[in-house]
């Protein structure tokens, strides 16, 4: 009996201590995303949202090509950015883990993380300054003599992945970085006795145990990069939209909020559908 009443108590302390986190939670999240779903279902006519219950918002996004193309052009970026971090960052962060001696490690990570230090729309105007045709770099090959007339690098799926390419470099050697200096030498020098050569070591042992970092920061960039807006719309001059672009467009020129709605709820999907992959790849190589 003192038993019972004792683990009531523990239980009413610790629905105490998550209660304020799910009642904010359920409030500012849950509630928001029923109604937006809910509103997704709903019509746009004459200016007014009408509450009938169709999906014709979703069938619209498949039938008109504008619409289904800008999630293309999301997930191709996407996938850009996503590989050439990975590519980018791991070496990176293996060369702060294994070749900057320890002392130094801290110091070379606050370098690599300066980016974030920097307001996000700063970046990137920053970067459409050094793209644009009188930037930094068509000064300094005009200058050169190399070229005769600015290159276009601005205002195109170029410019939009190399600024999302500069943020998300930093993000992934967090996330690599943590990993490869967990990783015991051990692991090595048992390769090593085995006859393994320093390139088989790491295809055979570093690479694998350092993958669910390399698939975390791949995840996060995945998540930031589909659903930015600031990047593309001033790196990206309009040219190819992308769906976050698409959603501020019902919003403020057509005042759509059903559209909008229907389109932020694929895009939930999407990102979710990235999410649901990652875990079973992780579950799988962890089993």
């Amino acid at each position: 009996m003192v038993a019972s009443t004792l683990e009531d108590a523990e239980r009413r302390k610790a629905w105490g201590f998550v209660a304020p986190a799910l009642l904010w939670t359920l409030a500012f999240f849950v509630a928001p995303f029923l109604f937006m779903a809910a509103m997704s279902l709903w019509a746009q006519q004459a200016g007014e949202i009408v509450k009938v219950w169709n999906f014709s918002n979703y069938i619209a996004f498949f039938q008109k090509d504008a619409l289904f193309q800008a999630l293309i052009n999301s997930l191709e970026i996407t996938a850009t950015v996503t590989v050439l971090s990975v590519l980018l960052a791991y070496p990176l962060a293996w060369i702060i883990a294994e070749r900057v001696p320890q002392r130094y490690q801290r110091t070379a990570l606050i370098m690599a993380v300066l980016p974030f230090w920097t307001s996000y729309v700063v970046r990137s105007y920053s970067w459409l300054l050094v793209l644009s045709k009188g930037g930094v770099i068509n000064q300094a090959l005009i200058s050169a003599r190399l070229i005769s007339e600015p290159l276009e690098l601005a205002s195109n799926r170029t410019a939009t992945v190399i600024g999302f390419v500069h943020f998300f470099v930093m993000l992934l050697t967090l996330t690599i970085y943590a990993n490869l200096v967990q990783l015991s030498p051990n692991y090595r020098r048992a390769a090593a006795d085995l006859g393994a050569n320093a390139l088989q070591t790491f295809w055979h042992v570093v690479l694998p145990l350092t993958l669910p970092g390399i698939m975390t920061g791949a995840f996060l960039t995945f998540v930031l990069c589909i659903g930015d807006y600031v990047t593309p719309q001033i790196l990206g001059g309009n040219n190819e939209l992308v769906l976050p672009q698409i959603i501020m467009l019902q919003l403020g020129r057509r005042a759509d909020f059903p559209m909008a709605a229907a389109l932020s709820i694929i895009l939930m999907l999407v990102v979710t559908a990235a999410y649901a992959a990652c875990a079973r790849w992780l579950k799988i190589e962890r089993a």
